[in-house]
């Protein structure tokens, strides 16, 4: 039996109906899956660049700690050389009044004869030379002359060798000089200083980390002592 057009008319709507109803859920699904993955990437986004800028400022507070760091270490750097420094300029202070009084004893010729024979004695055994030279300030010539005889009584007595020494009257250790002698062999290679500076000096070497510590107490991290 043939259907009338309304009946095909009706069949024909129902099955638009239905396509449209499938097509409407269709796109909400895929609205509905699109809005799903939409908010899983950009939950995704928004983590990722929170670890960003999370990571960002550790840099920088690390960066800013290792600044603090370095100041506070150049700081404590910087105070500890002012400190050094201080106490060197005392510790100095205190061997150029040394150096004064020792420049001091020369007034007293007798006293100063007495100094004279043991630093002459002492380069004789250094040298232990046939022939030594002695130079001196121009104004000590008489009193070297005179503590030379003591000298060479002990060098002999100890050596059993002869020695002659001389005074050079035509050179002379400078009179800004503190006082003391230099003394040389015959062909001036070899000699030994024994100025009252030269000596002060090496006192000073030797007695310096004990001055400090008198005068500063001892070093608590210090390990080891000049």
């Amino acid at each position: 039996m043939a259907l009338s057009d309304a009946e095909v008319s009706k069949q024909i709507q129902h099955m638009v109906d239905f396509i449209n109803k499938e097509a409407g859920e269709k796109v909400e699904e895929i609205d509905a899956k699109a809005e799903e993955e939409f908010n899983i990437e950009k939950g995704r986004l928004l983590q990722q660049e929170k670890l960003k800028v999370k990571s960002y400022f550790e840099r920088k507070e690390k960066q800013v700690e290792m600044q603090r760091k370095i100041q506070r270490s150049n700081q404590q750097n910087q105070a500890r050389l002012s400190i050094l420094k201080s106490r060197d300029d005392n510790v100095d202070k205190i061997l150029e009044d040394v150096a004064k009084k020792m420049g001091e004893v020369t007034v007293d010729e007798a006293k100063y004869q007495k100094i004279l024979s043991p630093l002459i004695a002492q380069g004789l055994f250094q040298l232990i030379e046939p022939h030594v030279n002695i130079l001196c300030r121009k104004r000590d010539i008489e009193v070297v002359k005179a503590a030379i005889p003591e000298a060479i009584d002990q060098y002999t007595k100890a050596t059993r060798a002869k020695v002659n020494v001389e005074v050079n009257e035509v050179n002379f250790l400078p009179e800004e000089c503190s006082g003391g002698v230099v003394l040389y062999d015959k062909s001036h290679s070899i000699s030994v200083s024994n100025t009252f500076e030269s000596r002060l000096e090496l006192l000073s070497k030797q007695m310096i980390p004990e001055v400090r510590g008198i005068l500063f107490g001892q070093s608590l991290t210090r390990k080891f002592y000049d």
